[in-house]
């Protein structure tokens, strides 16, 4: 399970690196930059849930012991 949540963040770091090469910083919300935007918000989120869930894994382990 630590493998696919390590991979999974891999996976989506480099979305959010890639979705940032297409980002127009003069007209954000139009075109290519407007779905490179919502695709780094989402790579984005999948971030934040893989860090929770990592960090509830751990307590779960320290809860047992």
């Amino acid at each position: 399970m630590k493998v696919l949540i390590y991979s999974l963040l891999v996976i989506a770091v480099g979305l959010i690196v890639y979705n940032f090469t297409f980002l127009n910083f003069e007209d954000v919300m139009s075109g290519d930059s407007g779905t490179a935007l919502i695709g780094i918000l989402a790579s984005s989120i999948v971030v934040v849930l893989m860090v929770i869930l990592l960090m509830s894994r751990a307590i779960a382990e320290k809860a047992e012991h």
